[in-house]
């Protein structure tokens, strides 16, 4: 038997107030989980999410960084999903730079209606976050 505690992600997964928040609702309308350990919260829109609240999730110990928002061209601020989307782009670079995988990122889009995408999306990052394991900058910033 093994001593070692499975590997549980602290995955932060920021939402839209229009599509990832509705999202969200619809799967809970539907009874639909996505796992525990995952912590939504909620912003404007995509747009406004600033790259460095995510870096600093990450330095501060989160395994992971999700975004779900509108599709492009869904937007209720009209561009604000293509402004999250360079700016995700630009962040991962950055993250490449300092040597910690940018897949620890992603982006998503969900509608309002499609709960069973957003679950379905939380579990595939929980997996994928497992599957790379504790984020690098956890041990760096312990010892």
């Amino acid at each position: 038997m093994s001593d070692e505690k499975e590997f549980i992600p602290n995955i932060v997964y920021g939402l839209c107030a229009w599509c990832g928040t509705g999202g969200s609702e619809t799967a809970a309308a539907h009874h639909l989980k996505y796992p525990e350990n995952i912590k939504p919260f909620r912003v404007m829109c995509t747009g406004a999410l600033d790259p460095v609240y995510i870096l600093r999730a990450l330095i501060e110990g989160a395994d992971g960084f999700i975004v779900s928002g509108c599709h492009p061209g869904d937007c209720h601020y009209d561009s604000g999903n293509y402004r999250a989307r360079r700016r995700i782009a630009a962040l991962k670079s950055i993250l490449n730079t300092l040597g910690l995988d940018s897949d620890r990122v992603w982006l998503r889009w969900v509608g309002h209606g499609e709960g069973q995408r957003l679950v379905d999306t939380a579990f595939e990052f929980n997996e994928h976050i497992k599957k790379l394991g504790p984020n690098p900058l956890k041990s760096r910033r312990d010892s």
